[in-house]
Formats: C-alpha cells, structure tokens, sequence
C-alpha cells in the first residue's frame, strides 16, 4: 500500500520520534478498552479521586474491582506493536513514548522506566497518597483478602491507592512537561491506538503539530485531530508498526 510506504519513509527519514500510545495498542495483548460501548466504565461508574479519599467503602470498592481486573492485566504481554516501537527504540529513533495507558507494557517490552511517560499513571503497583513510597500488589492483595482491610502505608500511615490517575485526581505535573517539552522537539509524533478525545493529554499532539513536526495518527477510528494530520491510517495497529519498521 501507498500509504504505508509513506509512513515507513517518515520513519526512516526521522531523527526524534515521540510515540503517543493509548487503550488501542494494548487491545490487541487482550486488555479491553474500558471506555468502549460495553467496557468497565460503562458497566461500573467511576470512582471519583475525592469519593476514594472521602470514603472507606469507596476505597474497599476500587481494590475490589482492581483484584477482579488483575487476573487479565497480569496477564498481558507485549504485542507486535510494542515491540515494533521498542525496535526503533533500539535504533536510537525513539526520544519518548508518552502513554495514556497504564498496564507498564512498554516497559515489559523492555523500554528502560525513563523514557515511557506515564500519564495516567501505572497499576502494576501500588503507592503512598502522602509520601509516594511504593508497595507491590500482593502485599496490598494479601492484607485485604483477610477481610478486605484497607492498606496503609507503613512508613507515613497514609492512604494507599493503585499508581493510576484516578477520575477528580490532578494530573502529574512532571510527566505533563516532559511530554510537551518532547512534543516541542521531536520531528515525527505518532499517535497510537488514541480516540484522542482526553484532555489535556489530546492536547500534547497540536503542541507537536504547532512546533513543526509532522504528525501520524494510526488508529482503528477517525479522531478529532485527523484534519491537521499529515497522515492517517485506520488500520490494525500491530500488523501495520510491524510492516513500516521492518521489525
């Protein structure tokens, strides 16, 4: 196809690319979009950030429906389209990879902590509300299958939560720049697997756009920012990263 001729020849004439990844892209590793008709936010309402701190039973719930989801999240390897991006990682392409997801499969694929930008934060951990120190799942999981007490951190005594960005929970400021500062520099900015209809993260692809770079959007569906793409491909996403790098 055309098209894929030109996105591989984007890529190869690239210096710095900037990868935007969402649920799309881990999908095809069988963790279902939980925004889509039918998915877990339309069978469950959210948990709002202030009910979580507000409430015991609201805290209880969110691990009762974290343990229910984690036997297909653990679950989940790395697909092709992973680890096509983790290829031109290796081949020094790469600058970032900023994710709105939060299942740390960039990171199993084997692309080092530093230069995956998490923006709704990761559920492979648990973490510390007040001092941020970290504590693994099972620990979490071992104290509340005795009857569902809530975990707390043994080095503050603060609220524990999953390391996710919760609905009513403020954005990491940190990862924010850092995803726009890459926005700013890169040459090439790929959206992955995005409906892009989240802000502000869907904001971060018009910054790349305003600096220069040129902008691909490779998602199953139409999205909002496709008028000021220079390309889009709704098409599969593991298949088609796969065939333009050559992996």
């Amino acid at each position: 196809m055309e098209i894929l001729e030109r996105f591989a020849s984007l890529i190869e004439s690239s210096e710095k690319i900037v990868f935007f990844t969402g649920a799309g892209i881990s999908t095809e590793s069988g963790i279902p979009d939980f925004r889509s008709p039918g998915g877990l936010w339309e069978k469950n309402r959210p948990i709002d950030f202030s009910e979580f701190m507000a409430s015991e039973e609201a805290r209880r719930e969110s691990w009762r429906r974290k343990f229910a989801m984690e036997i297909v999240l653990s679950g989940a390897k790395p697909n092709q389209g992973h680890n096509a991006i983790k290829h031109l990682h290796n081949e020094g392409k790469v600058a970032a990879i900023i994710t709105q997801n939060i299942d740390g499969l960039h990171q199993a694929s084997g692309i080092p902590e530093a230069d995956v930008i998490e923006l709704h934060g990761n559920t492979t951990y648990a973490k510390c509300l007040d001092c941020d120190t970290r504590m693994t799942l099972k620990d979490v999981k071992d104290t509340f299958d005795v009857d569902e007490t809530l975990p707390i951190c043994q080095k503050c005594g603060g609220i524990v939560k999953t390391g996710t960005i919760s609905f009513g929970q403020a954005m990491p400021i940190n990862e924010m720049i850092r995803a726009e500062k890459h926005a700013i520099d890169c040459d090439l900015f790929i959206v992955v697997g995005s409906s892009l209809v989240v802000y502000p993260a869907a904001d971060i692809p018009v910054r790349a756009c305003q600096h220069g770079a040129e902008l691909v959007i490779l998602n199953r569906e139409a999205t909002p920012l496709d008028p000021i793409a220079t390309m889009t491909l709704n098409l599969e996403i593991g298949e088609t990263l796969r065939g333009v790098t050559n992996m």
